[in-house]
């Protein structure tokens, strides 16, 4: 096999990390049977390919490659401290028991079908109810789809080190109450979906919106969050599930139109609507239809419903506004949240006129909910520059462009103000 060069397996393996050190950690989770092992295994197996490929080649099953080298180095460490620490050799020899039954069985690392998908049984393992609520999607973000601890601590709005804590603390309730690493049973099912709809639902935002960086998106998290929900579709086809499903392709949908070739933020009153992928358009609605029909459904397909509207219109001033207020007066009072309050204010803007908008969100900014919350600040700021109010905007766009941590949209605030400086 030909040599590569390093830079060229190092680059390799900078994008399989992006697109794969989720499943394949999950996977090294299963067959080690602990989260640190795991983690450990897995940066050395990269640690490995990197000096290893140059010579051999890129090997035909990366990721195979990869977690067979990853088991096979924790085993190695693990005999090593035998030497060291004689309580570690029964752990080593039940380890190698376990990895050889699974071998024989079939179990292979590669194998990855269906409803037996470990990045799945990961995450149920991550939302065990013996864990608190915070602490399941704190982990799961973090060990299944590789979020980094700032990025969480920002969701939670907390500190980096009192995340990282509580992540610890997860990963030592697991281990220590031996909690099984696999797909619950039918009756189990119902009290872990909530949780599980929630962290899947995140790893897609963080995907369809990065929280900050220089990209807008994160494709690999937004094409991981569908395939999962694809899959718990398969496992549990209730009304929410394919609620969570389709909302998620309805805004899929709009990936190629909501930035410029540049990476400059697209809004979607300027989105050019010919690049909405209408496949995932078809598809998603078709969901949200089910999933209304069968009168159990929740928020998910409420916000599904909503993304359906936009998804219909072939613009902006044709979208049916007073459907996707009502819409959001219904979904405000099954979930509560200010952050739906603040998206049917700017429906209502939408409907009614900016200055009817801007009363609603004056009100919930006033309640200090949204307060370091950018994007009411560059809704507030859209409504007066549409009401002619510059320096009432001009105020807005700043506090907004001092909250954001996302490149794109800085430029875009930026553009904005100069806009507005312009003209006055």
């Amino acid at each position: 096999m030909p040599e590569i060069t390093i830079e060229a397996v190092r680059e390799h393996l900078e994008t399989l990390y992006r697109a794969e050190s989720g499943r394949i950690l999950a996977t090294l989770i299963r067959l080690l049977g602990d989260f640190d092992r795991a983690e450990d295994a897995m940066q050395d197996a990269f640690a490995a390919a990197l000096e290893r490929w140059p010579q051999d080649g890129v090997p035909a099953n990366p990721r195979a490659w990869l977690v067979t080298t990853g088991r096979n180095k924790a085993i190695d460490a693990l005999r090593r401290r035998v030497r060291f620490d004689a309580a570690q050799e029964k752990l080593a020899r039940e380890l190698e028991a376990k990895l050889a039954g699974a071998d024989r069985a079939g179990d292979r690392a590669e194998e990855n079908l269906g409803l037996e998908d470990d990045s799945l049984r990961l995450i149920f393992t991550c939302c065990h109810p013996a864990l608190a609520q915070e602490a399941r999607v704190a982990l799961t973000l973090r060990e299944v789809c590789g979020l980094k601890t700032e990025e969480i601590a920002r969701a939670f709005l907390t500190t980096a080190p009192a995340l990282a804590q509580r992540i610890v603390r997860a990963k030592g309730k697991i281990r220590d109450a031996r909690i099984p690493y696999q797909v619950p049973s039918p009756e189990e099912l119902p009290e872990r979906l909530a949780t599980v709809l929630q962290v899947v639902y995140l790893v897609f935002n963080e995907g369809y919106y990065a929280s900050s960086g220089d990209s807008l998106t994160r494709p690999d998290l937004s094409a991981e969050a569908i395939r999962l929900g694809r899959l718990l579709l398969e496992l549990l086809p209730e009304p929410e599930v394919m609620g969570l499903l389709a909302l998620m392709l309805l805004q899929e949908s709009r990936r190629a139109a909501r930035a410029t070739p540049a990476g400059e933020l697209i809004l979607l009153e300027d989105q050019d609507r010919s690049l909405w992928n209408r496949g995932q358009i078809a598809e998603g609605i078709a969901l949200v239809e089910r999933a209304l029909r069968s009168q159990r459904f929740g928020p998910y397909t409420l916000q599904a419903a909503i993304a359906a509207v936009h998804a219909e219109a072939p613009d902006t001033a044709s979208t049916d506004w007073p459907q996707i207020v009502a819409l959001y007066t219904v979904l405000a009072r099954a979930e509560p949240s200010p952050v739906i309050e603040l998206n049917r204010a700017v429906a209502v803007a939408m409907r009614d006129g900016p200055q009817a908008g801007l009363t609603l969100i004056d009100a919930i900014l006033a309640r200090g909910e949204l307060a370091d919350y950018h994007l009411a600040h560059a809704a507030r700021a859209d409504l007066h520059r549409r009401l002619g109010n510059a320096a009432e905007a001009r105020a807005a766009y700043e506090r907004a462009l001092s909250l954001t941590q996302q490149e794109p949209e800085r430029r875009f605030l930026e553009k904005r103000l100069q806009e507005l400086r312009e003209k006055n």
